[in-house]
């Protein structure tokens, strides 16, 4: 309880302080502003990114040995979007969606089978993200982004739960059964991602050229994993705000594309309440049977009372 109190003061300090220092009000004006075509188009390119993650969930899955049926899994992953979306940490929705599917399988490997779907994201993300540093001519970027993960990488290679992990990872990922499934999926999520936070950015008037799409935007969005935070809101606006000007836009603007992609993200994560009442709906006990009045209903109407 103190934790999420905590991040949630952080991400409304964050708030206020880019609020201050990136002319809120004039973000407010572009919001108001915004074209809701393109932020449907936004919305589009969301769900088609959790519908695709699901899809990831399945094949990784598959690869250690659980089997996940496509419908439970988009529907566990859009009630595991609902829980990020809305509660501090922004992983506790994936852990719960561990547990609910641990009876395909054990909870080690149904545990391992999220951690690396989403693992599998971030890699996409970078895959995708030093290439066009590069092409930018920002290659001192990619090599510091380089640098920073290959530290931490050592780092971490000496913790024995992360040893553990190493083997099934290539084997979900990398299998030879797996890996072209995995890189077309990967490819596809990270283009609905960027495409989305575009959109967003084109519908508040800021046309964000490919170079920027592709370099600019997977630095703001990774600032949403910065863990104090409610679904990275603050972090990512503040990203927004100080990586815009790169494209010649104003940092209010980054603040409005941010704050519109923030509101599409949670609302593209409402499908999860249906999955919630459609699992509460399967799961509660039938009277028709336990009812004395109704099985002598069932018997008059079958004919079996005289």
């Amino acid at each position: 309880m103190t934790k999420g109190v905590l991040r949630l003061g952080m991400a409304v300090a964050l708030l206020i302080f880019v609020w201050n220092i990136a002319d809120g009000p004039a973000a407010v004006a572009r919001l108001q502003d915004a074209d809701w075509r393109w932020l449907l188009a936004a919305a589009i390119a969301v769900n088609m990114q959790t519908v695709l993650s699901a899809w990831r969930w399945c094949v990784t899955a598959g690869a250690l040995g659980q089997r996940i049926g496509m419908a439970q899994a988009v529907g566990e992953y859009y009630l595991s979007q609902l829980i990020n979306q809305t509660v501090p940490g922004g992983v506790l929705g994936d852990a719960a969606r561990a547990v609910r599917a641990r009876h395909s399988a054990d909870m080690l490997r149904s545990g391992q089978a999220v951690v690396i779907e989403r693992f599998a994201g971030q890699l996409a993300m970078a895959a995708v993200l030093l290439p066009a540093l590069v092409w930018a001519g920002r290659g001192l970027w990619a090599l510091g982004l380089v640098a920073v993960g290959a530290a931490l990488l050592i780092a971490l290679k000496g913790v024995p739960r992360l040893r553990a992990i190493q083997k099934p990872l290539w084997q979900a990922l990398f299998g030879p059964h797996v890996r072209g499934a995995q890189t077309a999926l990967g490819l596809a999520i990270v283009a609905c991602n960027l495409a989305g936070f575009a959109f967003c950015a084109h519908a508040i008037g800021v046309s964000l050229p490919l170079t920027a799409v592709l370099t600019l935007i997977p630095l703001i969005l990774t600032a949403m994993l910065v863990p104090f935070s409610i679904a990275g809101w603050g972090w990512r606006e503040g990203a927004a705000a100080a990586l815009f000007p790169l494209a010649g836009a104003a940092p209010e603007a980054g603040v409005a594309a941010s704050a519109a992609f923030g509101a599409v993200l949670l609302a593209s994560a409402l499908p999860g309440l249906a999955w919630i009442a459609g699992r509460t709906a399967a799961n509660a006990p039938s009277t028709s049977v336990a009812s004395p009045e109704n099985r002598h209903i069932s018997d008059v109407n079958s004919g079996d009372i005289k």
